[in-house]
């Protein structure tokens, strides 16, 4: 990578032309992103649970920024009947793809269980993003250099995929249970990447994390000691979402975010800073679990991808 220490969201090339698809774009980063590339031309699909959450962030960003080109579209995440009509609609729209960021995330609730019985936030931030991303494939393939930006954090080093109780029936723990959908965000990134790249695929597959970001994820947890400990006592620490948005930005828009990146923030521990490349913890890569997790998100979505499995 270049000189990304000094990297900030005016160096984002032109984007006219382009759309993306922002999951979680309504608050939080997902709105400093689609702010950002709304400024630089691009057409942005809100990709959210909320319409009318979204609605008002459309009124936000035009209110500032007359041109900007945005559309509304409702998805649950959680709920992969939602997925798959979310798809079937830009499908149906002819609705061309070049980027998709799959942002929105669900943090630290009580054990909750997801329209197709699995645990929440294995549904929202994982099952989900992994079903649109298979979906929308066959738009991204033909899109203007096509990008998967998934979004992780630095919990996914800490973390185990639960493979004998991925839905928390025996032993559930919030925050164990959310580090454990943001490991597999990470397989899943660097696994797409491997099978794309395996494929001959123009797409590239790259990982985020937006750091110690005040965002109402952290604000709004339902867990009171989360809730405290993220959403009050550390809060001094957190960055700005227009600055936890600058991975993801960085990700999907610099010539050049390799595909199989982790972009996320230069500062210490990586809690906050300018966007560079970060490590990922061995786990995410072992292609032992990545296949694993791999055939275990395709049962679970009945979505297949079609692309060689990984060495």
């Amino acid at each position: 990578m270049s000189d990304e220490r000094s990297w900030t969201a005016e160096r984002i090339p032109d984007q006219s032309k382009r759309v993306f698809v922002v999951t979680g774009a309504n608050s939080g980063v997902g709105l400093a992103t689609t702010r950002a590339l709304a400024r630089k031309g691009a057409h942005v699909i809100l990709a959210v649970r909320d319409e009318d959450r979204g609605r008002r962030a459309v009124a936000e960003i035009t209110a500032a920024h007359p041109g900007a080109e945005l559309e509304v579209r409702r998805i649950d995440l959680a709920d992969l009947d939602s997925v798959r009509a979310f798809s079937d609609r830009l499908h149906a729209d002819r609705t061309g793809v070049d980027v998709l960021i799959n942002n929105a995330g669900l943090m630290a609730p009580p054990r909750t269980l997801g329209p197709q019985g699995h645990e929440a936030q294995f549904a929202a931030n994982h099952l989900g993003h992994f079903a649109l991303t298979g979906l929308l494939l066959d738009l991204l393939t033909a899109g203007d250099d096509p990008r998967v930006v998934t979004v992780s954090s630095p919990n996914h080093r800490k973390a185990s995929i639960f493979f004998d109780d991925i839905s928390g029936e025996r032993t559930y723990s919030p925050m164990g249970y959310y580090n454990q959908s943001k490991l597999a965000n990470a397989v899943f990134g660097w696994q797409l990447h491997q099978r794309l790249t395996a494929a001959g695929s123009p797409v590239r597959s790259l990982l985020a994390h937006p750091g110690y970001t005040s965002t109402n994820l952290q604000t709004s947890a339902p867990v009171a000691l989360v809730k405290f400990l993220f959403g009050r006592l550390l809060l001094p620490l957190a960055q700005t979402p227009d600055q936890g948005a600058l991975p993801s930005l960085y990700a999907a828009t610099a010539p050049d975010a390799e595909s199989g990146h982790f972009i996320g923030p230069d500062g210490m521990g990586e809690l906050r800073g300018a966007p560079k490349r970060v490590d990922l913890a061995p786990r995410a890569a072992d292609p032992t679990t990545g296949n694993r997790l791999w055939e275990l998100s395709e049962e679970l979505t009945s979505v297949r991808f079609g692309l060689p499995a990984a060495g």
